[in-house]
């Protein structure tokens, strides 16, 4: 009974060790990635504001070129949603909706994941012209974890869980875009 008692008291006080330092570790994440593309600004930002176009150089969707997509709107317009479906965990199902555009400079899109965990997260893209036939776009996304969960945050690194796949999106936007 002692022992049980002594084995309830340290699981409890790891619990509240663990909620507390919760409160003090940060709740929100993000990532970007940028690549310098050889075309006027314009002629990209015209490409990537069409949400549709995103199946092209997206990584999540060459994981499965198989998963369903539809969408509603009309596509390059705030409102525009794309969503998708995948038996594939590493894809699951969701859909991105255009929030916010700043013509020729920015695209933000809400991202709500259903599938294999829900969730909603803020992505963007934007474009600066860096020469006469050169663009930068930078390719990102955040969002915020609830307390507890943020604990997780300790130990998830957002750069290297998820980085490699937009550099991966932005190479290929960069090829499409400079054929």
């Amino acid at each position: 009974m002692k022992a049980l008692k002594w084995i309830l008291i340290v699981v409890v006080s790891i619990i509240g060790l663990i909620l507390l330092t919760a409160l003090f570790v940060r709740k929100d994440f993000a990532v970007e990635k940028q690549i310098e593309i050889n075309k006027p600004k314009q002629e990209v930002y015209n490409y990537v504001v069409l949400l549709k176009n995103q199946n092209n150089f997206s990584k999540w969707a060459t994981i499965d070129p198989a998963m369903e997509t539809t969408f509603s709107g009309v596509d390059g317009t705030v409102g525009f949603v794309s969503a998708w479906k995948s038996e594939n965990k590493n894809v699951g199902s969701g859909e991105q909706e255009i929030t916010k555009i700043d013509p020729g400079k920015r695209i933000d899109y809400e991202l709500r994941f259903k599938e294999p965990m829900e969730d909603t997260n803020m992505a963007h893209m934007t474009l600066d012209s860096i020469g006469e036939n050169k663009t930068l776009v930078k390719w990102g996304f955040e969002g915020v974890m609830k307390y507890p969960t943020n604990i997780t945050l300790l130990f998830l690194d957002f750069d290297k869980l998820i980085g490699g796949d937009f550099e991966f999106g932005l190479n290929k936007l960069k090829g499409i875009l400079e054929e």
